[in-house]
């Protein structure tokens, strides 16, 4: 049968396609890059305790590196473009190594700062949600939804496969050992990427996943820093650029730049074992799994905004809890990270879907980049708002009350978002 498919001119074909194996490899990038990001909230106590340095200096630190790790964003779009996937992502994923690689040779806070907030935030900045959309630009047209999900909810399991770990290493070994092994992991990630990673579907004579038509990938000829800020500047005449912008802005400052960097230090404060907070974080990982998974799907098949509505409700309904869980019953605890976790960061599949519908295939990936800035300006200011709050007034209940309640905000926000763009808009943005 093959002999005689081939002397009629047929191909057989590969039965899985290539772009599911491009999306698991991105899925372990983005899910290492994640629980290297999640690292300094197990290192937060560590440090206070070696170094002397206060938790607000400590923050500032952390709060450079997630607005670092935002603002590159836009800029990794079209580098991604402009390079290909493969060279970008195997670059970022070097450089991030050798920054953790000199992390335990540090012994001030100027070098703190420089290794974590300038060089891990903008490497890590390369492989954020950028990276997941450009590659689901790229290979799919059919379930892209789904495939933004998947690739999101990797930043959820890299801290649930990272952070318990970390945290056994930290306590039972010392923080430097932790940062070695994370070193290691790198490394191997890095050599399966150059190994494996391909830039465009056409690299394996594939079309995008739903069409049948294999065409070479469209050259970038803009400047790799110009068409980032022009594609700004024509977002901005857009009102749905700023409600995406204004509500991702308090999707951060309730996500990674409040939780994510400070839950384990909270729980702390009340007498919570290290590694046990760190399982806490792990297991909202485990969930929003599942729930960022499932909320690409429903992307593909509901109304977005109305999805955004209910995340942003909900999650501001949990964070109103979570000082009573904290002066609570441990079950109280698990209760929160159940019904928290299942909502982390299920915004995002939504968030990238009307920036698609309303910008455009080719622009979406940098668009969406400076939408996620607005995320990671929020998350900045929560990261260091929290921790000068916890050094003046001794609680973190404050800081998570005030986000709870900016969730509720985001959610009516959410809503005022327009069912379509405007046609005027949309052909000078095509332009």
């Amino acid at each position: 049968m093959d002999s005689l498919n081939a002397q009629n001119g047929f191909k057989p074909k590969s039965r899985l396609y290539y772009g599911w194996i491009i999306v698991l490899l991105t899925f372990v990038t983005l899910l290492v890059s994640a629980g290297i990001r999640s690292l300094p909230s197990i290192l937060l106590v560590p440090f206070q305790d070696e170094f002397g340095w206060s938790r607000g200096s400590i923050s500032s630190v952390l709060s450079m590196g997630i607005f670092l790790y935002g603002l590159v964003g836009p800029f990794s779009a079209a580098l991604l473009l402009r390079f290909g996937v493969r060279k970008v992502v195997v670059l970022s994923l070097a450089v991030l190594a050798i920054s953790l690689a000199a992390t335990p040779f540090m012994t001030a806070l100027w070098q703190f700062q420089l290794l974590w907030g300038l060089v891990s935030g903008l490497a890590t900045g390369m492989m954020a949600n950028v990276l997941g959309v450009t590659v689901s630009n790229l290979w799919f047209v059919k379930s892209k939804g789904l495939v933004v999900g998947l690739l999101t909810a990797s930043a959820a399991t890299g801290q649930l496969i990272f952070l318990p770990l970390m945290a056994k290493l930290t306590t039972d070994l010392g923080w430097r050992y932790a940062i070695f092994t994370a070193v290691a992991v790198l490394i191997l990630v890095l050599v399966i990427v150059a190994v494996w990673m391909r830039n465009h579907p056409s690299d394996v004579d594939a079309a995008p996943y739903g069409t049948d038509e294999v065409v070479p990938p469209t050259p970038f000829t803009g400047n790799i820093f110009l068409a980032p800020l022009q594609n700004l500047r024509y977002a901005m005449k857009n009102s749905t650029f700023w409600l995406l912008s204004g509500t991702f802005f308090f999707c951060g400052f309730s996500t990674n730049g409040l939780i994510g960097t400070h839950l384990i230090a909270a729980c702390g404060d009340f007498g919570l074992p290290e590694v046990t907070a760190a399982g806490l974080l792990a297991m909202m990982g485990l969930f929003d799994l599942v729930g960022t998974t499932i909320s690409g799907w429903l992307s593909d098949r509901f109304d977005n905004r109305w999805l955004l509505f209910w995340y942003y409700g909900l999650r501001g309904l949990s964070l109103l809890f979570l000082p009573y869980a904290l002066d609570s019953t441990p079950t109280m605890l698990i209760i929160f990270s159940v019904f928290y976790g299942l909502d982390w960061i299920a915004t995002v599949p939504p968030t990238a879907k009307l920036s698609s519908q309303v910008f455009g295939k080719e622009r979406s990936g940098m668009i969406f980049g400076w939408i996620v800035v607005a995320h990671q300006v929020g998350a900045s200011a929560a990261a260091y708002g929290a921790g000068v709050m916890r050094d003046w007034l001794g609680t973190y209940s404050q800081a998570f009350m005030i986000a709870g309640f900016v969730c509720f905000f985001a959610s009516l926000m959410a809503v005022k978002i327009k069912k379509q763009v405007n046609a005027k808009t949309a052909a000078a943005i095509q332009s």
